[in-house]
């Protein structure tokens, strides 16, 4: 059972896919209403890991998995539990913004009309957009194509989507690498406004970006958990050298 600081809590997980290790006897823990960033090289496991806190990695052939996944004190390995209704508190925002082929309003409305919640569209459409900063961009074109937002606005709105659900956690993989720096300072001050209300798990290459916007990071290299701390210190005065090397660029 994980301590009620910490909303998600891995116990010596152990990712493969097929006879390939890439996560390796990981246990993490991330704290209740903070912002979490995931930091190492490319290929170390990052995504891989972030997808087992919402069972992403269910739909992947050839997955197999060890250990404990604790979410808000559930063990979320247990075959009992319903992936559909973790992914209700367990919201996921992907790399490349992927809005649906439907009308900004009809993206927004989507999810919770799907899972058959109650509630006022017009109200919810309003509210999940100003979270997202997003809503005055776009609050005379609601019936347009979402497909006609600029990219940033698109990720704004692939947000919007996920907080409709209303979830406890949003999990968040790269989600500024295909935008431009402009875009991406908006995403960042919006993740500084979402902290109030949802824990964030954020995986990025963008050292500037977890230094400015986490207040927890954790290392990764070849599938290990080689560190983790509050930024603050990782930046600063990080314990093991290879984190240092890395953070300073020496490497990956």
């Amino acid at each position: 059972m994980n301590s009620p600081r910490h909303v998600i809590e891995t116990q010596d997980l152990s990712i493969s896919y097929d006879t390939t290790e890439v996560i390796k006897g990981v246990s993490l823990n991330v704290h209740k209403g903070k912002i979490s960033a995931i930091i190492g090289p490319s290929g170390c496991g990052k995504s891989t890991l972030l997808r087992s806190f919402n069972r992403m990695n269910d739909h992947i052939e050839n997955v197999t998995q060890t250990g404990k996944i604790y979410i808000s004190g559930q063990d979320i390995t247990d075959g009992e539990v319903d992936p559909v209704l973790l992914r209700k508190t367990v919201g996921m925002v992907f790399q490349r913004p992927n809005p649906f082929m439907k009308s900004i309003y009809k993206n927004v409305t989507w999810g919770p009309k799907v899972n058959g919640l109650k509630f006022d569209p017009d109200t919810l459409v309003e509210n999940c957009l100003r979270k997202a900063a997003v809503w005055d961009e776009v609050k005379d074109r609601l019936h347009k194509s979402a497909l006609l937002l600029s990219g940033g606005q698109q990720q704004r709105l692939c947000i919007a989507r996920a907080i409709a659900m209303n979830p406890e956690i949003i999990l968040m993989d790269e989600p500024c690498s295909s935008l431009d720096p402009r875009a991406t300072a908006k995403i960042e001050e919006l993740l500084l406004e979402l902290r109030n209300t949802y824990t964030i798990v954020i995986v990025t290459h963008n050292m500037h970006q977890a230094s400015r916007v986490s207040d927890f990071t954790n290392f990764f290299y070849d599938g290990q958990l080689v560190e983790s701390d509050e930024t603050k210190k990782i930046f600063s005065n990080p314990r093991e050298e290879k984190t240092g090397d890395y953070i300073a660029g020496r490497f990956g």
